[in-house]
């Protein structure tokens, strides 16, 4: 089976340095695969309608990741999403074997942080073969029932025993272009020429790989690896459309916590507010049209009680004021900036917190997008709502 890539989208976050970025504290798995897979979704030519997310940091573990990665990628209920435990390998995998229409994300929070997105299909764009897989075990990394990590890292082990034994059991007829999942201080020894080192070495790196490959024009066989497993697919360049996020590193600013009383969360106005929060949605009066945030039953305009449809609203924000909060809240860094948005021309105003920027730096007019990011955790519950992040940290 030969797949095709329509567009891939690579995402890091601000945070950090040249070396390694880090995540946020409003950052997880389904707020990056949401970053990286809109990016993807707008620069591809057809529909998608199936979301693959192969990722080890998942947020939650019983329900509701993928009815928020879903949402957050603006797609229609019935597009099919499913989350798979995996690496490097796995995620080359499925960006080889799945069908035409499919997305295809992988993130990384953990260590170093990233997170990237390939949609499949397309007439002209690379192309991606299967060529062999090593299947192996050497369980180094692992975790028990109890979300307990066990580290059994011996550098040695995993270069000889690892990566080592693996690209021997995938007994390639010619040197890889890339290898994925590692070091390139690790790689260099198995592939053609100087490797780059790639922004992660995690799930996410397949892709990254993928993305460096095809930015340099480079066809050849690209590998991912994690622990004792490999995987080995062919490239060929073509076509791809490609964006890429990748501002300016910063270091995160300090900030404190209180230690306090859990706040609690509403489930049901939690459920109540969900499609209006994750996808950035007002509710839109029958009768006169004016746009409300949060949908109300009842129009704060003309005072209509029909129902009301859900409209997408603009991501384009300018700040109208904003505000510095140093007092500590439970459960948030403080100090913090919260800023009133215009979304675009809609003529609707949003609450956001400032994301991406450092505390005190917001100012009245400054332009800029909102994302989908975690707002808070209450009770164990990711909340996830829309931040205001300025085109400066953007940039």
């Amino acid at each position: 089976m030969t797949a095709r890539l329509q567009s891939l989208a690579t995402y890091v976050p601000r945070w950090g340095d040249d070396r390694q970025r880090v995540a946020g504290p409003d950052e997880d798995a389904i707020t990056m695969a949401v970053a990286a897979g809109r990016a993807a979704i707008a620069t591809a030519a057809g529909p998608v309608d199936r979301v693959v997310l192969v990722t080890r940091d998942l947020p939650t573990l019983e329900g509701s990741a993928e009815a928020v990665l879903i949402a957050g990628l603006d797609l229609g209920t019935d597009v099919l999403a499913t989350i798979v435990v995996g690496g490097a390998p796995t995620a080359l995998d499925l960006a080889a074997s799945s069908e035409p229409g499919t997305l295809v994300v992988a993130v990384d929070v953990t260590g170093a942080a990233g997170a990237a997105a390939v949609v499949l299909g397309g007439v002209d764009g690379a192309t991606l073969e299967p060529l062999s897989r090593a299947e192996r075990s050497l369980p180094v990394l692992v975790r028990d029932s109890q979300g307990a990590v066990f580290d059994y890292a011996d550098p040695r082990l995993l270069r000889v025993r690892g990566l080592g034994a693996a690209m021997t059991a995938l007994a390639l007829s010619t040197k890889p272009i890339v290898v994925a999942g590692v070091s390139a201080k690790d790689a260099a020894g198995y592939v053609e020429g100087k490797p780059s080192p790639l922004p992660t070495t995690g799930a996410s790196s397949a892709l990254f790989a993928l993305a460096a490959a095809i930015d340099a024009e480079t066809p050849g066989t690209v590998v991912a690896t994690e622990q004792g497993t490999a995987s080995a697919v062919s490239l060929t360049t073509g076509h791809t459309a490609r964006s890429t996020h990748c501002p300016v590193p910063r270091s995160l600013p300090r900030r404190r916590s209180v230690a306090d009383a859990e706040v609690k969360i509403s489930l049901p106005a939690y459920e109540r507010a969900f499609d209006g929060k994750v996808r950035l949605a007002a509710g839109k009066c029958s009768e006169c049209g004016n746009l409300d945030l949060p949908q109300r039953y009842r129009c704060s305009q003309c005072g209509a009680e029909a129902s009301s449809a859900l409209a997408p609203l603009p991501r384009d924000a300018t700040v109208y004021t904003a505000v510095s909060v140093h007092v500590p809240v439970p459960g948030l860094l403080t100090p913090y900036d919260l800023a009133i948005v215009d979304l675009g021309d809609s003529g609707v105003r949003l609450l956001a917190p400032v994301t991406d920027a450092d505390p005190g730096s917001t100012a009245i007019g400054d332009c800029g997008n909102v994302v989908l990011r975690r707002i808070a955790v209450r009770a164990g519950v990711p909340d996830y709502g829309y931040a205001f992040v300025p085109e400066e940290a953007a940039r």
